[in-house]
């Protein structure tokens, strides 16, 4: 049966109900298709505050060839109550002797990660595909999905940006432009009953194409979260409201845009590394050196080579992590397939990332010159029993899709790109050879245009 509504918002007031009831019937919102809540009480809320005094208050330090304290107390912990690294019954002799963990081994079995002191009583099962091609199933609690807000606010602080909250208002919407996605208006009990909006700026989504803009400017988000594609695509509306700064995470937010962006909507756009594994890893500072500050506290990072050993400070490797504040996903020298350089910028013990090379901006059209996001083409591909694919657009329209070995006919899978780019789209097939190393899933020859 679906949830109450004191069930999705245990803490919910008159005064929450008030909004969430408004922001649902207002004249001009969109066709919502989906009902969330935080499912936070006050025992969580209380965590969730404990946190954000962490993340706003401790800096992530550690020295070079060094790591946090926390680490070891961490590791005792992840090897006597974690099925999977318990079965692994190796003899350690220091933090590095950790086998490396990657996507594929929680992806083929996710309950081998859950600790077996914790309740999954509030169990959420997460899907998502990413944009690597590996479908995978994330488990996780409510209070997860909350305790994002203190990391979004702590990036928010790098450019003296200060999110406030309070019951009557919208604090966060998140903009997404796609064929189809889940859509709602929800309440964060973090942030005192503040509206949480998902927007889908797809005018199938609407009563009226100009509803957007009128939904949007009516409730006047604090923050948008989004990619850049999204992004761009409200820059083109003539949207009155002005948020307080845009977090851009899911792609890299190239310069260009950037720039742009910050004219249009006069206000910082930060560009966030984030995983759906580990939540927001580090926030990109201003200038020209590009280095992008970390943000949680108990998440130690390495860059580590292809055979696995660390990378000297300020040599290129790929980004591998230890923690994170999911319960039920505790990672030990994760490799992420993200690449970058650790550096100290600031001081001995201060690290920071820089020259992240990790999903990059993708931009694909169909045959009447409209934009495709990338996730649509991923939900469209994952009906299909293919276990790696990319997608390149050339500058003449046509798409050249790679495959790894499959069974399925050619013509079924042209006609699913054709009934998302146009019956009259080009598409050739070819395929994947190799599994080693990480793919840029997709890439198009055709590059953004201004808003």
């Amino acid at each position: 049966m679906p949830l109450s509504e004191n069930e999705r918002y245990p803490l919910i007031s008159q005064s929450g109900k008030k909004l969430l009831k408004a922001l649902h019937e207002h004249p001009s919102a969109p066709l919502f298709n989906h009902h969330v809540g935080d499912r936070i009480d006050s025992s969580a809320l209380k965590s969730i505050y404990a946190f954000q005094a962490d993340v706003l208050t401790r800096t992530p330090r550690w020295a070079h060839d060094q790591y946090p304290e926390w680490v070891a107390p961490f590791v005792k912990y992840c090897e006597r109550e974690v099925p999977f690294y318990r079965q692994r019954k190796q003899v350690l002799v220091s933090f590095a002797d950790i086998p490396t963990t990657c996507r594929a081994d929680f992806g083929q079995a996710p309950w081998l990660f859950v600790p077996d002191d914790q309740s999954i009583d509030d169990l959420i099962v997460y899907s998502t595909s990413g944009t690597t091609g590996h479908p995978v199933t994330i488990l996780s609690l409510p209070i997860v999905s909350s305790m994002y807000v203190p990391l979004l606010r702590a990036a928010l602080r790098t450019r003296g940006v200060e999110m406030m909250g309070g019951s009557g208002r919208v604090s966060i919407a998140q903009i997404c432009c796609q064929k189809s996605t889940y859509t709602f208006a929800a309440l964060s009990s973090v942030l005192g009953e503040a509206g949480n909006l998902k927007l889908n700026l797809n005018p199938s989504d609407w009563r009226m194409p100009d509803d957007r803009i009128r939904y949007f400017d009516a409730w006047a988000p604090e923050i948008l979260t989004g990619d850049p594609i999204s992004f761009q695509q409200l820059a083109s509306l003539p949207c009155a409201h002005h948020p307080k700064a845009l977090i851009s995470t899911s792609m890299t937010l190239l310069p260009g845009l950037q720039i742009d962006l910050e004219k249009r909507f006069n206000c910082p756009i930060l560009d966030l590394y984030s995983m759906n594994e580990t939540g927001p890893i580090a926030v990109g500072l201003p200038g020209a050196d590009s280095f992008y500050q970390l943000l949680q506290p108990r998440l130690f990072i390495e860059i580590l080579t292809p055979s696995g050993d660390p990378c000297p400070v300020g040599v290129r490797g790929e980004i591998t992590v230890t923690g994170g504040f999911n319960p039920l996903l505790p990672l030990l020298r994760y490799r992420t397939g993200d690449q970058a350089t650790l550096v100290y910028p600031f001081d001995s013990t201060t690290p920071a990332l820089a020259s992240i090379e990790g999903r990059p901006v993708t931009l694909f059209r169909d045959t009447a010159g409209q934009v495709i996001n990338n996730i649509d083409v991923t939900q469209l591909m994952r009906r299909f029993a293919i276990a790696r694919f990319t997608l390149h657009q050339s500058t003449d329209g046509s798409l050249i899709l790679r495959l790894s070995p499959h069974a399925i006919p050619e013509n079924e899978i042209i006609s699913a790109l054709q009934s998302l780019f146009g019956a009259d789209q080009r598409a050739v097939l070819g395929r994947i050879d190799t599994y080693e190393g990480k793919l840029i899933q997709y890439t198009s020859d055709i590059g953004l245009v201004p808003p």
